[in-house]
């Protein structure tokens, strides 16, 4: 048995902001800047796809798996000695093209995540394959889930049989659906009995799609730590990890879960 409470606080840097449409170095430059407010951190997270907005043109803006990009997140891992984390458009090694999210750790290596729900509404199962696994990453101690976006809608997937303690959220969330949003994030830390940080971005991207934010930290009550409403910048909060044990010691309801295999 796990003893949360020798944790330290796990501090969050979520970064809500506008992405240049199609444009990795103009992307790489805005967050050169906001990532030096981010200092401080043990993990920084970006939005999905953020180099490029959330686009169907996959074939032309893959990069590589060690592609500049992966290489960037490596640098600024190192320079700001925290995690850095988001989604990027991938083309692995077996061809295809991944909406993968990469975890850069300030040692060097990268581990990744690739969404599993693709969102058939614009085409994106037609232009990216699906991931085939849940993963999860230690950090501090702490047990760190990813997902992306579309995969919030799916709570066999978001159900946690991994013991985590913090589910993470990386998305390009229309404003249209913001209610969905707001209300999805909260049942998932409730029913997880876990921290939710869920990073989305704003402005209008390149096919004139509006973004509302509401990047935000959830705790394992689903109440607000942070919310970052529609405002551009970095946002810090703490996690507690003796509050996370004390409330699972009260309240275990993840002892009466079901079981199950995902295929």
């Amino acid at each position: 048995m796990r003893d949360l409470s020798q944790l330290p606080n796990l501090n969050l840097a979520l970064v809500q902001t506008h992405l240049a449409w199609h444009d990795r170095e103009g992307n790489h430059a805005h967050f050169e800047v906001l990532l030096e407010q981010a200092r401080g951190a043990d993990l920084v997270i970006l939005p999905e796809m953020f180099t490029t907005g959330f686009t169907m043109d996959s074939e032309r803006l893959a990069e590589p798996e060690q592609g500049p990009t992966c290489k960037w997140l490596k640098a600024q891992a190192k320079k700001l000695d925290a995690v850095i984390t988001g989604s990027v458009i991938i083309r692995a090694a077996d061809g295809s093209h991944r909406n993968r999210l990469l975890w850069a750790r300030p040692d060097g290596e990268v581990l990744h995540y690739d969404k599993r729900h693709l969102f058939r509404m614009a085409g994106e199962h037609q232009h990216y394959t699906p991931g085939e696994r849940q993963v999860q990453f230690e950090l501090n101690g702490w047990r760190v889930r990813p997902l992306i976006c579309y995969d919030l809608r799916f709570p066999v997937w978001s159900r946690d049989p991994h013991d985590t303690d913090l589910l993470l959220y990386t998305a390009n969330w229309p404003a249209a659906r913001r209610q969905h949003w707001n209300r999805l994030l909260p049942a998932r830390a409730i029913e997880n009995l876990c921290y939710v940080a869920a990073v989305n971005r704003v402005g209008t991207d390149g096919k004139g799609f509006a973004y509302s934010g509401d990047s935000q930290v959830l705790d394992f009550q689903g109440e607000s730590l942070l919310g970052a409403a529609e405002a551009d910048g970095v946002f810090h909060v703490a996690l507690n990890a003796v509050d996370l044990a004390a409330y699972r010691a009260r309240f275990p309801a993840n002892l009466d879960a079901d079981t199950f295999d995902i295929h």
